[in-house]
């Protein structure tokens, strides 16, 4: 089997090296590849790459996920976001090769206190959201085989996120205001690689399994209590912190106004994923911790 994976430099494209090498010949490019196109500005680049390389399986992990800059470079992020799934659907769906994309909480209006489920109705609230939207119905329209993955507050232990800003804020200040009336489950990208290689897996015996799924760790939490949590498991490892716990002050979304519109319910329903691929998806502290013990041994 032969997998083509795009975006091989972000987060889950660098742990996608490492859970789908084993499932068979690995092709990992990103956008500064030389000899084959992994650029998104050039969907016609990516066409001649999947002919050229001709893959049973492309996952595509590349998009442009800068949320607030999206709203004022909309016709890039649909490019990137939109267009360019699009036409790697089409060749997918040209040679009969699988497809395997990712999403976002963020088509989502974010209303209410549930947790979306699959067929809910779609209402996103910005640029980047409505750009995701675009791509996910591209993919779907082209008839291909394909699982996309709709997730939500990722992090993984290589780049930036947002527990190693905390970490950092509350190594440098007394006080601390952190955002309280936004709901998620914290995702590690190393759970979103594992469960897309058992998922391919899957696929390839059943195809029937194609469409679309959510995809979170379990739980839920808000970004005040992820700080909490985040600074509270450095201080037991010893790290100097200088803000106290309870200078960890809980704020609404509207202290921090930002060219974007955030959904405030980001809680995602994972039971067809569960279901359908025989999983058990690990609370989101798990993940966190796990993370948090790789970046303080640095």
């Amino acid at each position: 089997m032969k997998i083509l994976l795009l975006g091989k430099g972000g987060q889950v494209g660098w742990e996608l090296q490492r859970s789908l090498a084993p499932l068979g010949e690995l092709i990992a490019l990103d956008a500064d590849s030389n000899t084959l196109c992994g650029d998104f500005t050039d969907p016609t680049g990516l066409a001649e790459t999947v002919r050229r390389v001709a893959p049973d399986i492309i996952v595509n992990a590349a998009a442009h996920t800068a949320v607030d800059k999206a709203e004022s470079e909309p016709e890039l992020a649909r490019t990137i976001n939109a267009t360019a799934p699009g036409v790697l659907a089409q060749e997918a769906q040209r040679r009969d090769a699988w497809l395997i994309h990712y999403s976002t909480d963020y088509v989502f209006d974010g209303s209410g206190e549930q947790s979306w489920r699959e067929q809910d109705a779609t209402a996103p609230l910005n640029v980047y959201g409505a750009t995701k939207l675009e791509g996910e119905r591209l993919i779907q329209q082209s008839g291909c085989k394909h699982l996309i993955f709709r997730t939500s507050w990722v992090y993984g232990a290589r780049g930036g996120n947002f527990a190693k800003t905390m970490l950092r804020l509350a190594q440098e200040r007394d006080s601390m205001k952190v955002i309280n009336d936004q709901y998620g489950a914290p995702t590690g990208a190393d759970l979103l690689a594992d469960v897309t290689a058992h998922a391919i897996r899957t696929a390839v015996a059943r195809p029937e399994v194609a469409g679309l799924y959510h995809l979170v760790a379990g739980g839920v939490t808000s970004w005040h209590e992820y700080a909490g949590m985040v600074i509270a498991y450095a201080r037991d490892q010893g790290v100097a912190i200088k803000v106290a716990q309870q200078a960890i002050h809980a704020v609404p979304t509207s202290v921090f106004p930002t060219p974007a519109k955030r959904p405030h319910n980001s809680r995602l329903n994972t039971d067809k994923l569960k279901h359908t691929f025989d999983l058990t998806l690990p609370d989101w502290q798990s993940g966190v911790t796990r993370m948090l013990a790789e970046i303080l041994e640095k």
